[in-house]
Formats: structure tokens, sequence, C-alpha cells
């Protein structure tokens, strides 16, 4: 039946009804599929977005004709139906309909109780949701009669007439209240906030209630036959008697499983036939919605109904399952599947995650700045936190913000969490590097360093005891709560293979030790785009060495230290090379300020004075004229290598000797050398010519013979808008959008989480750009230099090798630039390549579809 009226139009949903997801909605959509599928379905009427839109704006007409659909004197329920399940609605009402008439008439079938609390629960719903009045005040514990008089004299007084008793005044006001509240300017921006264009319709579903609360089986349930969790094959869900839908299925309601097990009375004892339809029901969908369905049914008299069907809600590890195994049964195609799983999903099955579980207590928030979870005792230092990973203890290392002289301790510890930073701070970037959890700018807390005591959340927390970090959502956790392991199995290396056969941009792994390239190796990088070399100075026997480095007063000495450094970065680049088997590693010279090598305490440069035997007053003279105001624009990057080119001299001997080293056993390796923070073409032509005069020297040392490119690492504005003279001595520019995004917006990365959430607020920033690339004026360098470059030398390879090299809005600018590759943290590498492989796809699609 369709009806058609001046302001509204609606359709009971058959087989032949024009329903369509873009002018009713996904609920009456998968509604109508599942009625064609033969399943029993309440009789449904459907209200398309044009006339839930004339429904807010007023224009409500007599309901008659839509209430003729249904049996007289039929309850009701309504239902909103989104185009996008993700995008909600208003909560569904129940019962539409009850009044005294219909509780008496309940009453004498099945019982008053039955009766009065489908009323009360009526009452309530309307009361708070339709009328907008206080919910505390109709609030009861136990429904019983006195209750129901109650709330009927309460709602009285408030809204000065009668709650209404006739069904369709009742459904006109309940239409109205749904239709205006999706139009409110909250709810718009919620669900902009989920993606949704801000013309998003919303439709309606009038359903008959399917009782759930006859005098024979009758109850309420939800099943579905996949975990949620794991993807795991397997029936789970919930049924109670005398319930009338999800609401009654919380995790407080007495409920009775599914099948037939330990615990006790189940729905496949009491009601077999049920069970095995729904069962039969859950293949069928499975099989026609190419979806893992949950479905939601009633029982009334032994009689089922299906009341509506969705997604099963899963996590990343069950959705990656799922979709290789629909791919397997041949029910979806590979690039479907490719489409279906959100690339960030993916950081779930690569570390461990907090189980969800009753009883888990948050007492402190910040920044999700590095996915996992971990537990262990609390360190305030990195001292403390590797003498904890000595004893086989794990630890969180909990600093104000963290420092290049913590990644010992990082290392050591088993997850990290800051009071200050961004998602791009120093302990945000080693984190994600490490796959150590790390939560920053959890402002929310107060660290005592010397009584070694964190405060929060009213509690207090000591060194030793134990909390959880969630660094995939940024909580915190007294005591150890319970995690999921990995699963890096063979559904998620399916999926990934399935990636790498469509996706057409490179993708390779910022790392900086052996440890960090296997890991960049086993998730299928193609090489490595940024190898930060200042992170190996830091371990004890080199950090000493570096120290007197420092404190040399003439070349000669400064080259003496150096020469003992020597080997060990030639160690260091040899096992890159041998790891990454004759693929691309792009080694950044050196480039913090030196002081960031020396102690900050008064203790540190006491120890430091007895260790290079100086006094302590030259410890501290020298420690002073090195500090700056702003290293970040200080003396580092290309500008030490210009003004101690010692550094820079022993760095490109390490390279080369550990490039003949490794050639000589594997694949031969051509190197690439990347100068950081260069501003100026003569900056690269004074580092070029020494870097080729050390090559030749090792080449007539060691006789042998290797190339190896030499390139830029543009993170400053006027390496960008000078490319193209730059590109004369480059073989390859890559970005590095960390520095390049403080510098364009002159703003520090380490400090711009303390304001950073009221600017996005206000609308200042539409995003963290720190955490999403800035493509209107970050994004406008990166062009610009790629085609000045290029336009000078049209073979240069262009890359991008900042943190936001990892996310998918960032690849999807690299790929439309014509970059060549981008790199990011190792465990960010899947999560890439699938990004990229979706790219693809919906690219491909979309020329298809002209």
């Amino acid at each position: 039946m369709q009806k058609y009226m001046s302001l509204i139009d609606y359709a009971e949903i058959t087989n032949s009804a024009p329903i369509t997801r873009r002018s009713h909605g996904w609920r009456a959509k998968c509604l109508q599929r599942l009625i064609r599928l033969d399943m029993p379905v309440p009789r449904t009427v459907a209200l398309s977005f044009g006339a839930v839109r004339s429904i807010a704006a007023g224009q409500v007409p007599s309901l008659g004709g839509l209430m003729s659909a249904f049996p007289k004197g039929q309850l009701l329920s309504v239902r909103p139906s989104s185009e996008n399940t993700a995008w909600g609605g208003p909560g569904a009402i129940l019962n539409i309909g009850m009044n005294d008439a219909k509780h008496a008439e309940i009453s004498e079938t099945c019982g008053e109780p039955v009766a009065t609390a489908l009323y009360l629960r009526f009452v309530q719903a309307y009361a708070a949701y339709v009328a907008r009045l206080d919910p505390d005040m109709f609030d009861v514990t136990e429904p019983c009669l006195p209750a129901l008089q109650a709330a009927l004299r309460d709602y009285e007084s408030e809204m000065e007439e009668p709650f209404p008793q006739h069904p369709i005044a009742q459904l006109t006001e309940v239409l109205r209240s749904m239709a205006r509240a999706w139009e409110g300017t909250s709810a718009r921006l919620l669900r902009q906030a989920k993606g949704a264009p801000l013309e998003a319709g919303l439709g309606l579903v009038v359903q008959a209630m399917a009782g759930g609360i006859g005098r024979g089986e009758s109850g309420a349930g939800i099943i579905q036959f996949i975990d949620p969790v794991t993807g795991a094959t397997q029936i789970t869900g919930r049924y109670k008697s005398e319930a009338q839908g999800r609401g009654d299925l919380g995790p407080d309601a007495d409920v009775m499983y599914l099948t037939h097990d330990k615990r006790g009375a189940s729905l496949e004892d009491r009601c077999p036939q049920a069970f095995a339809d729904l069962v039969r029901f859950g293949a069928i969908a499975r099989v026609k919605l190419r979806e893992e369905m949950q479905i939601e049914f009633t029982i009334d008299d032994g009689v089922l109904w299906v009341l509506d069907a969705v997604k099963v809600p899963r996590s990343g590890r069950a959705a990656v399952r799922t979709v290789v195994q629909l791919v397997a049964d041949k029910i979806i195609p590979k690039d479907e599947a490719l489409l279906r799983v959100a690339p960030n999903a993916l950081s779930e099955l690569l570390h461990r995650q907090v189980l969800p579980k009753r009883g888990n207590t948050v007492f402190l928030k910040g920044i999700a700045a590095s996915p996992g979870a971990a537990h262990g005792k609390l360190v305030f230092d990195s001292t403390a936190a590797q003498a904890s990973a000595s004893r086989d203890e794990p630890c969180i290392l909990v600093r104000r913000e963290t420092s290049p002289e913590d990644i010992r301790g990082m290392h050591a510890a088993s997850g990290v969490l800051t009071e200050r930073g961004g998602m791009t701070s120093h302990a945000a970037v080693i984190g994600r590097g490490l796959g150590l959890p790390c939560i920053v700018g959890a402002s929310g807390m107060r660290i005592d360093r010397r009584a070694k005591t964190l405060t929060a959340g009213g509690q207090v927390f000591r060194e030793g005891d134990v909390i959880t970090v969630d660094g995939t959502r940024g909580e915190v956790y007294a005591g150890a709560v319970d995690l999921l392991e990995p699963a890096l199995d063979d559904s998620f290396r399916t999926l990934l293979g399935w990636a790498d056969e469509v996706r057409d941009i490179g993708i390779r792994a910022n790392a900086d030790t052996p440890a960090d390239a296997r890991i960049a190796r086993d998730f299928k990088a193609q090489g490595i785009g940024l190898c930060r070399t200042e992170h190996m100075f830091f371990e004890d026997d080199r950090l000493t060495v570096m120290r007197e480095m420092i404190f040399a007063d003439t070349a000669p000495d400064r080259r003496a230290a150096l020469d003992r450094l020597l080997p060990m970065q030639r160690a260091d680049f040899t096992g890159l090379f041998e790891i990454m088997q004759g693929l691309p590693v792009c080694i950044r010279l050196f480039d913090p300020p030196l002081h960031e090598f020396l102690p900050h305490t008064r203790e540190g440069l006491r120890q430091l004075a007895d260790a290079l035997d100086k006094p302590l007053s030259e410890i501290t003279r020298r420690a002073e004229a090195l500090s700056e105001f702003n290293p970040m624009l200080g003396m580092r990057g290309v500008r030490l290598g210009i003004t101690l080119p010692e550094i820079y001299d022993m760095q490109a001997r390490a390279i080369f000797e550990a490039t003949v080293a490794a050639s000589s056993t594997g694949a031969p390796v051509v190197p690439e050398i990347m100068i950081p923070l260069v501003s100026a073409m003569r900056e690269v032509e004074i580092v070029k010519a020494r870097v080729d005069a050390v090559a030749a020297a090792v080449r007539a040392e060691q006789g042998a013979e290797f190339d190896y490119r030499l390139g830029v690492m543009v993170e400053t504005p006027r390496a960008a808008l000078r490319a193209g003279e730059i590109a004369n001595h480059a073989a390859f520019l890559s970005f590095g959008t960390n520095d390049l995004t403080q510098m364009t917006y002159g703003l520090s990365r380490d400090d711009a989480g303390r304001f950073m959430s009221e600017y996005v607020q206000q609308r200042v920033f539409p995003e963290d750009p720190f955490h999403m690339l800035d493509v209107d004026g970050v994004g406008e360098l990166l062009l610009l230099g790629a085609a000045r470059g290029r336009a000078t030398r049209p073979g240069l390879t262009v890359s991008m090798c900042g943190e936001h090299g990892g996310n998918p809005e960032s690849i999807a600018f690299c790929r439309d630039a014509g970059f060549d590759y981008v790199s990011c943290s190792p465990f960010r590498v899947p999560v890439a390549r699938l990004a990229a492989a979706q790219l693809a796809i919906r690219e491909r699609d979309a020329k298809n579809s002209r």
C-alpha cells in the first residue's frame, strides 16, 4: 500500500514498495530485504526523508490514513532510519497506543502487572523524549500500579493537561519530536563529526509491536553468529522472557542465553523451533545481505518475529577475520573486503588491547598518542625503568614530558604516560616508532618527582603501584586490567596481501634501529624512508663518548672521540642493510642540538664531571654555552654539519663502510643519505662535497665500488619554496611534515596540546595540524616544493616521511600529488598499505562509473 498526501508521503514496506536507502534510510531498506527473504517481519510503514523534514517544519497532517495500515488497537513503535547506521538518530519509542483503555484490555488477557509495565514504560519515554520533562521525575525502581498512577498525575501536573489518550495524537507528537530532534543543532554537530553531510536526511519506520508479552513463551532477544571481539564463528546473544526489545537486554537484565550450556536454561531448550529458525535466518542473511548480521527478534506465544537486522558491531580484529571469510566463501570479492575494513582498525590487531569489561575504571584521560595497551609498575625516570626491566618487571614510565635522554627508559618500559605533549611530541613519535602504548597531554595528573607520586582522579599512586595505559583510547586504569593479545594471523596477512596487489604508492617505514627494521620488514615495508641516527647515540656506552666529543676543544679532539663512535655506527648501518636485504634505506644525518645529550640536573652534571675528569664549573659553563632559547630553530641539522663537519664525515664513512660490508654478503646496497633542516642550496653543496670526498676515500681504501643517493629533508618553508634550485644537488626530496608544520604555523608541537582542543572546538583549525596534515597551508608548500623540484630535475624522487605519513588522509594527498612513497612508523605500515589500496580501488571504481 502506497499513500501520498500533500504534505507527507509514507509507504507500507512490502516486496515491491519503492523503498531506497537514499529516500527512506538503511533501516527501512533492510526491513524490505528481510521481507523479500521471507522472514516474519511485523507490518511496517516507512516515512521518507522528505516527510520527516515536513514534520520537523510543523507540517503534520492527520495520520488517520497511516494508522489504517494497522489493525485497530495495535501498539506501535517508531524507530529512526538514517542513510548510514553510523549517523545515529533519536531513540526508539515503543508501545505507542497505550492508554487507559488498552491498559484495561491487556490486564484482562495478560494480567495487570504486564499491562502496567507496558503503560509505565510508554509514559516514561513519552515524558522524557516527547514532552521533554525531567526523566528523573518518572524514574521508578519497580513498575507497579501506584507508580503508573503517580507518573500520570506528574505528567498532568507538569503539562497542565492529561496524558494523551488518542493513539493518533500520541503518534503525531512522537513523529514531530523525533523529526525536530534530528534537525536540532547539537544533533547536526554530532552526526557531522561522524562524517554525515550537512543535509543528511532521516527516515522513520512505524512498526507493529510484535508481542513479547503473551501468556505462552514470549520475550525479546538479539542473536549474532560471530564473536564480536575475535570474529570467530559462534552463536552469541541474549534473550529475556516478557521483554519487548533491545532496551530490555542490558548487562544488568535477568536474561537467559541462546544455546544450551552449563549456564542453565536457554532459548534453544525452551523454544527449539524459534531457535532453529533464527539460525536459518542468520545463514540466509549472511549470503543474501553479504554480511554477518545481528538479528533483533521477539517471540509471542511461541511465534517468532524478526524486528530488525544490523551489521554485527565488531572489533578491528573481528572485522578482518569476517571479510576474509566472506571472500573465502565467495560471498564478496576481494576489493569489497578491502573497502570494508577501516585502515585504523588494523591498529587493534598489531598491539595488545584492553578487553572491554565491566569494572574497568578510568581515573585519567589524555591524548591517545600510540595505540596498544600495557600494564606495569609506575616508574618516574629512565634509570628506574631500566632497573625494572632488568628484573623482568613490566613498568609504565611517567614523565612530565620526555626528551631524547629518556630513550633508554622508553625502550625498557611497557608503556609511557606524560603530562604534556601532543600527537607529534617526542613521546608520541618515539612511542609509535617502538610500538609502545603511549598517552600524552594527560593534564589531569600531577607528578611529584621527589615523592615519586602521581595524583589524578582524587587518587594518589606511588612508585611501584600498578596501572594500565590504553594508548588506543587515551585512558588510564588503576591496577592490571585484562588485555587481548595481538592478532597477526592468517586473516591479517591475507587481507594485506590483497592490498599490495592493488595499491600504487610506495610504503616505507621510519626505523632507527635494527629492531625497528625487523618490524618494518615483517610488516612488508618497501624500505626505510627515515633512519634518525641520533637515537643510536643514547645507549650508555655511546652517550659517554658523545659527551666527550661535545666537550672537545679542537677538531682533532672531536675526531678522536668520533673515531670511537665510528665502529658502533658502522655496525648499526650494516645491521639495517642486512635486515632490509637490498631494499632502500634512507639515513638522515645527525639532527638534534648537542645540548640534548647533556644532563639537565645539577646531579647529572656533577656525575658527568666525574666521568670526564673535568671541573664541575667547566661542565656547567659549557652546558650553559650550548643551551638555546629555542633549540628547534637553533644549532641543529645541517647547521651542525657545516660548523662541526667532523660529525657528518664520521657518519658518511660509517654508511659507506657498512655499504661495502653488507654488499659483500648480500644484495647490492645503494644507501640514501638525507641532509636535515636545509634552507639554502649552498648548505647542500657544502655537505655534498664532503660526503663525496668521504665516498672517494672509502672506495680507494676498500677497493670496492658502490653508489649512493644524496637528498634533502624538506622541513623549512624556505626549502619548499627554493626546492627548484636545491634539486640541482639532490636526488630526492623527502618532506618532514613534523617540523614543516611547526615552522609554517610558528607553533611548537610539544606545547600546542595545551590549547589545541580549544582551537579545534572554536573552529580556528578544523583539526590538530600535527595530527592531520594541513592540506591548505602545509600542503601547498608540499605541492610547490614537489613541482619546483621536478621542474628542475624530472626524475626527482618525492616523498613524505613525517608522522602524517601513516594517516589515510595524508596518503590520499600524497598519491594525488604524485609522490613516490610515504614513510611512517613501523606499526603504521599495515594501516598505510590498506589505506593506499582503498584509494586505488575507489579511484578505479569512480573512473569505471563515468
